[in-house]
C-alpha cells in the first residue's frame, strides 16, 4: 500500500507524540500544583496547534499512509520505527488533542491531591493514545498500546472514588488479558511473515486457517476494549469511579482504540475470516444495543448511566463496521467521533454537577433548569445528541450505520430499531429529572468561565457535525474504500 513522505520540515507525528511526554516529565522536575496545572495545559494546548498542519496539508485522495517517518530500529528482528496516518488514524488523533486540554481544564479545581502526578498520567495518557493511532510497526504499536494501561489504572486507583480498588483491579485485568491475546496474534504475524512493519503485513493473501485463529485472537483484545458484550463489565464500574478527566479519556479514546483494530487489522490482515465470522459480531452488536438499552433505563446513577449508553453506541460501531458497506463503515468512523465528542461531554457535564452537589445520583440534582441555566443549556444539547437528534452529530451516524445495516439484511436492522427508541426514552427520563423536575435544589453556581471554555469547543462540534459531516467524510472515505475492498475481495 501507498506510503507517502512528510511534507512538513519537522517529524510532525513525532512531535505530537512525544510532545506531551516531554511536558509529563518536566512536570516532575518543577514543584508546585499550580506549575503543573499550567505546564500541562500549554503542553496539550500546543500539541493541539503542532497538530492542525496534518489536517490542512492531508490528502484525502490517497488511501495509504501519509507524513510517513520510517527508520530502521532493531534491523536483525525486522523492527521499525515507524509512524503514519491515513483518513481513518487522522479523525482520532485530532479528537485526542482536542480532548486532552479539555481534560486538563476540567481538572483544575477537581484535582486537590498528587497533582503532578495526576498531569503526568494525563499526559502520558495522551502521548500513548497518539502513538497507537500512528504506529506502523506492530512492537511499536503494543508498546503504546500497553503504555496507557498504567497511568490509566492509576487515575482511578488513586484519584477514584469509594470503590477505585475493585474497579481499577478489574480495568487491569480485563485490559491485559486483551493484550496477551493480542501479543498473540502480533506474534503469529511475525513468524509468518518475518517482518512487524504494519504495511508490509496488510492485504496479503494468507490461509483462512491462519486467517481465523488471528482474527480470534485480535477480535478478542479488540472485543474488550471497544467493549462488546459480553466483555463489557468492567466499564460501569470503571467509568463510576475514575475521575472526570479519566472517565472522558475513558469513553472518547480508549473505546476507540478497539474499534479502530478491528477496522485497521480484522479488516486488512484476516478479511476473509472477518468476512464470515461477521454474523457473530453483528448478533453481539444489537444485544449490546438493545441490552444496555434497557439497563440505561434503570440507573439511577448518571455515570452509570452514561456508562451503558457508551456500550450501546459503541454497539453501533461495530454494526455498522461488519455491515461491510460503505453507508455503514462512514456511519461506524462517524460514531467513533461522536460518541467522543458526545459522551466526553456528558461526563463533563455530570462532574460539574458533582463538584457543587457531591453526588451523581438523579434524584440529587433535580430543579437545575432554575438554578443553572447555562449548564442546562449545554448539557440539554449533549442529552439530545446521544440519542440522535436530528440536527446533531449522532443522527448522521447512527443514520449510516441504519443505511448499511438495511443495506446488508433488512430482518437483521429490523432488531435494531428499539436502539434509538431506547436512547430517546433513558435521556429525556434523564433531562425531565434533572433539569424540568421540582425538587429542593439549593442555590447552585452556574457554569464559570472555564467551564464554558471547554463545552463550548464539543457543543460547536455536535452542531457542525450534525449539519455539516462532509468534511469528515471527505478525510476518511478513500481509505474506507480501501478496507472495504479488501473484504470484498475474500467474499
Amino acid at each position: 500500500m501507498g506510503l507517502f513522505e512528510n511534507p512538513l520540515p519537522y517529524d510532525a507525528l513525532s512531535t505530537i507524540i512525544f510532545l506531551p511526554l516531554s511536558g509529563a516529565l518536566l512536570i516532575l522536575l518543577f514543584r508546585g500544583e499550580r506549575a503543573a496545572r499550567v505546564m500541562a495545559l500549554i503542553f496539550s494546548l500546543a500539541n493541539l496547534a503542532l497538530s492542525l498542519p496534518l489536517l490542512f496539508l492531508f490528502d484525502p485522495s490517497l488511501s495509504g499512509f501519509q507524513f510517513v517517518e520510517l527508520r530502521e530500529w532493531f534491523p536483525g528482528l525486522g523492527l521499525k520505527y515507524a509512524l503514519g496516518i491515513d483518513g481513518i488514524s487522522l479523525p482520532l488523533v485530532l479528537l485526542t488533542v482536542l480532548l486532552s486540554p479539555i481534560c486538563v481544564l476540567c481538572s483544575w479545581r477537581a484535582i486537590e491531591q498528587r497533582v503532578r502526578a495526576f498531569m503526568f498520567c494525563l499526559l502520558l495518557m495522551e502521548t500513548s493514545m497518539i502513538g497507537v493511532f500512528c504506529s506502523l510497526d506492530f512492537v511499536l504499536f503494543y508498546i503504546f498500546w500497553e503504555g496507557m494501561l498504567i497511568p490509566m489504572y492509576l487515575l482511578i486507583a488513586i484519584w477514584g472514588g469509594p470503590r477505585k480498588d475493585y474497579a481499577s483491579l478489574k480495568f487491569f485485568i480485563y485490559t491485559l488479558v486483551g493484550s496477551v491475546f493480542l501479543l498473540v496474534a502480533i506474534v503469529a504475524l511475525y513468524l509468518k511473515q518475518g517482518t512487524f512493519f504494519i504495511p508490509d503485513l496488510l492485504f496479503k493473501s494468507y490461509d483462512y486457517r491462519f486467517q481465523f485463529w488471528v482474527f480470534l485472537a485480535f477480535a478478542i483484545a479488540f472485543a474488550i476494549k471497544v467493549p462488546m458484550f459480553p466483555f463489557h463489565t468492567w466499564l460501569p464500574a470503571a467509568h463510576v469511579e475514575a475521575p472526570t478527566a479519566g472517565s472522558v479519556f475513558l469513553a472518547s479514546i480508549l473505546l476507540k482504540m478497539g474499534s479502530y483494530g478491528f477496522l485497521r487489522f480484522c479488516f486488512g490482515l484476516t478479511p476473509e475470516a472477518a468476512q464470515k465470522l461477521a454474523p457473530i459480531i453483528v448478533i453481539l452488536s444489537i444485544v449490546a444495543i438493545i441490552y444496555a438499552g434497557f439497563l440505561c433505563l434503570g440507573q439511577q446513577d448518571m455515570k452509570r448511566l452514561i456508562a451503558y449508553s457508551s456500550v450501546a453506541h459503541m454497539g453501533f460501531v461495530t454494526l455498522g463496521l461488519f455491515s461491510f458497506k460503505l453507508w455503514g463503515l462512514k456511519g461506524a468512523m462517524l460514531q467513533m467521533l461522536n460518541h467522543g465528542v458526545t459522551t466526553g461531554a456528558l461526563f463533563l457535564c455530570v462532574g460539574i454537577l458533582y463538584e457543587r452537589t457531591h453526588s451523581r445520583l438523579i434524584a440529587d440534582n433535580s430543579g437545575l433548569g432554575k438554578v443553572m441555566p447555562w449548564f442546562v443549556a449545554f448539557f440539554g444539547l449533549f442529552c439530545f445528541s446521544s440519542f440522535g437528534f436530528p440536527g446533531t452529530n449522532n443522527f448522521v451516524g447512527e443514520l449510516f450505520v441504519l443505511l448499511g445495516a438495511f443495506e446488508t439484511n433488512k430482518v437483521m436492522a429490523l432488531f435494531v430499531i428499539p436502539g434509538p427508541i431506547l436512547a430517546a426514552a433513558y435521556m429525556l427520563r434523564l433531562l425531565k429529572r434533572t433539569i424540568w423536575k421540582d425538587g429542593e435544589t439549593s442555590p447552585l453556581e452556574d457554569l464559570t468561565l472555564r467551564e464554558v471554555l471547554y463545552l463550548l469547543p464539543l457543543a460547536v462540534a455536535v452542531i457542525w457535525m450534525g449539519f455539516a459531516p462532509r468534511g469528515i467524510l471527505g478525510l476518511m472515505e478513500s481509505s474506507l474504500r480501501l478496507y472495504l475492498e479488501a473484504v470484498k475481495g475474500a467474499m
